[in-house]
This record gives C-alpha cells, sequence and structure tokens, in this order.
C-alpha cells in the first residue's frame, strides 16, 4: 500500500465554509439564528419536538440527566463498553455509575441485565447505541416504565439509527448527539439534546447558559431585560459559527449514509470467513447508522495487527477499552478484571477500520487485503 488510508475525513465542503464565512462577517457569532436553524431542521429531522443546541454530547447527556431529576447520591445504570463521557456524565451530575454488561453479538447495553441492576437510589438508564446500532430501546422503556426511571439516550453514533419501528428519541425522555470532529455529520465539537418534553427544553436552554433565563441575543438585539437566574447552570451553548457547520449538513445526511452503508456491504463481504476476523451482528428490522465499522480480532493478538496496519498506511482506532477498567474507575470505585467479561472480551479484540462517504472504494479494498495479509501472517499461515 502506496498511501495512507485516513481513519477519517469529513464532510464539510464549500456550502459549509460560506454558510460560515457569512457568520463571520455578520455581527452575533454566539448562540442566535443559525443555532435556532439547526435546532429547527434538526428537529424536523429526529421527529423530535425540541431541540436544545450545545457544546459536546458529554455536556447534552449532563444536562438531560440534571433536566429529568439526577442528582447527588442517585444511581444510573449504564453500560462499560462506550466512550468515558457516558458514565463522566453521571459522575459531573453528582450520581453514581452503574454499569451492566453487553450483548456479545452487538457490543449493546444487554437488557436483560437492567432490572437486576436497580436499587432504591436508581434514577435514570442510558443506553449507548454503539457503532450506530440501536439498544432494545422496547424493553428498556418498559423496564424504566416500571420502575420510574427516566431514559437518557447516548445517541452519539445513531443519528440515523432506527430499530423495531421505533428512531432514536422516540422511546426516551431525551436524546444526547454529537457533532465530533469524526461524527456522521461534524462541526468539530458540538452536540445537542432532542426530547418531547417541553419543560425540560425550557430547562435546558437556561442551564446551557449559566441557568440565566434570558440569551444573549434576546438581551442585546431588543429593547434589553433585565435577567435573572433561577438555577445553576453551566457554559454549554453552542454558538452560531458551529451551527453554520451543521445547517447544510442535514439536507446531505441521508445520503452520507447511504455512502456509508454501501461501503459497509463491501467491508462484510470483503472480511466475511476470513480467518481470525469475526464481524459484529447487525440486527434484523433495523437501521444500523454505520457510524463505526468495528472487527474482532484473537485478544492476544490485537495490539500487534494495530500496529501492523497502521505500518500498511490504514489508520486504525480502538472502540472501546471497557470503561470500568480504566485507572479512575478502578480505583475510585474498585473495578477489576472479570466484573464485566463480554464488554472486557470486545475491549481486548476490537479494532476499528476507516469508514466515511469519501473513502474509495478501491481503499476499502485495499484495507480488506491489508487485514487479510496481517491475519494470514500473525496467524502463521
Amino acid at each position: 500500500m502506496t498511501k495512507k488510508i485516513e481513519f477519517f475525513r469529513h464532510n464539510i465542503d464549500e456550502r459549509d465554509i460560506a454558510r460560515v464565512k457569512d457568520v463571520l462577517t455578520s455581527l452575533f457569532l454566539t448562540t442566535g439564528s443559525e443555532v435556532a436553524e439547526f435546532e429547527r431542521k434538526f428537529s424536523e429531522y429526529t421527529g423530535l419536538g425540541q431541540t436544545v443546541g450545545l457544546t459536546s454530547c458529554t455536556a447534552a447527556l449532563h444536562l438531560s440527566l440534571l433536566a429529568f431529576g439526577v442528582g447527588r447520591g442517585d444511581e444510573v445504570i449504564t453500560t462499560p463498553m462506550s466512550f468515558c463521557a457516558t458514565s463522566n456524565s453521571v459522575i459531573h451530575a453528582g450520581a453514581k455509575p452503574v454499569f451492566v454488561d453487553v450483548e456479545p453479538e452487538t457490543g449493546n447495553l444487554d437488557a436483560a441485565l437492567i432490572e437486576k441492576a436497580v436499587t432504591p437510589r436508581t434514577k435514570a438508564i442510558i443506553p449507548v447505541h454503539l457503532y450506530g446500532q440501536m439498544c432494545d430501546m422496547k424493553r428498556i422503556r418498559e423496564i424504566a416504565d416500571r420502575r420510574g426511571l427516566a431514559v437518557i439516550e447516548d445517541a452519539a453514533h445513531a443519528v440515523e439509527a432506527e430499530r423495531d419501528g421505533v428512531r432514536v428519541g422516540q422511546l426516551g425522555d431525551a436524546a444526547c448527539y454529537s457533532f465530533y470532529a469524526t461524527k456522521n455529520i461534524a462541526s468539530g465539537e458540538g452536540g445537542a439534546v432532542c426530547t418531547n418534553n417541553a419543560d425540560a427544553a425550557e430547562l435546558l436552554r437556561m442551564l446551557r447558559m449559566h441557568g440565566i433565563d434570558k440569551s444573549a441575543i434576546d438581551r442585546y438585539t431588543r429593547r434589553y431585560q433585565h435577567w435573572d437566574m433561577p438555577v445553576l447552570g453551566w457554559k454549554y451553548n453552542m454558538d452560531n459559527i458551529h451551527a453554520a457547520l451543521l445547517v447544510d449538513q442535514l439536507d446531505r445526511i441521508d445520503g452520507l449514509w447511504e455512502r456509508r452503508d454501501l461501503l459497509w456491504e463491501m467491508y462484510e463481504e470483503g472480511l466475511s470467513g476470513m480467518k481470525d476476523v469475526e464481524l459484529l451482528k447487525t440486527l434484523p428490522q433495523s437501521r444500523h447508522a454505520r457510524h463505526l465499522f468495528t472487527i474482532l480480532v484473537p485478544p492476544g493478538r490485537r495490539d500487534a495487527a494495530l500496529s501492523a496496519l497502521q505500518e500498511k498506511g490504514v489508520g486504525v482506532a480502538v472502540n472501546y477499552r471497557p470503561i470500568h477498567l480504566l485507572a479512575y474507575y478502578r480505583r475510585e470505585f474498585g473495578f477489576s478484571e472479570g466484573d464485566f467479561p463480554r464488554a472486557e472480551e470486545i475491549g481486548s479484540r476490537t479494532i476499528s477500520l476507516p469508514l466515511y462517504p469519501k473513502l474509495g472504494e478501491d481503499e476499502v479494498r485495499a484495507v480488506v487485503g491489508a487485514v487479510r495479509d496481517v491475519m494470514t501472517a500473525r496467524s502463521g499461515d
């Protein structure tokens, strides 16, 4: 392989750049008309009544927990197979993350294990739609209703996803999204909460701006009004510059998904049946968001395979080492190896391969060939 195949390349085009230029030559750079336009279009796309633009998905998770009553001394059930932001947000809210293990065939939170983890202190569940495939939201919602729990969906990977006729956010109390640089639509940094709960959305808008009850655009583009601070909030508001990068990407989102879906099928065809390579399952009756294409290799050979693929010019990543084995979580909560064996197995075996619309079909074939070469060489065949 003569050229490097990057792990990710973003989808920002000249229309997005032109829109940002318009913002940069305008008067108002912070939360204003571009954020409002993004929020309107994103609600239209998701089918959810309210969108609140934020600086990250971490902020979205944190504020959603607060908006739905999670606080100090509470517990939140979630998965160890995610980016650490998921459970960090629980700690930021003053609560304790309680992990349950994952489904071996998908890596998603195993809904069958949730009820055993519920205690009198449990206030919420955060299912993570890992790699772009939705969790069993019908079962999770049924458990939550019976137990009186909030459901905050971590949809950082799954803006386009659907399962069993249900889209992201339709059964949750809130859905949290990421527009980080490597996401399916991206603004470098950014996030949002979507909800059908108008009261929660009003609170979220205050919480993203220090708890202030009037935004900057309210205060400075109209007749001056004094503001108050009814609640303690944070500085998590999305600005017009980041929103401008997202507005037109929403018009292209389904076409971008279709391209990733085509490349995903090429990967599955090329890698299926390859020795020492296992693929996670795409469930029937679902629309996978096709965010991350991951393979599983023998655990004792994963890190060597990562290095060998990089030597061949293939950009790779690990999504994820399980959260409970990170140093902070070991130290603060006493977790150790063996606590969540399914998550640990995936975490020791997974390699994420390049997947994005600008990836060429010839590049997919080259990645498949590199994986074959590496795994064949390492197996001694």
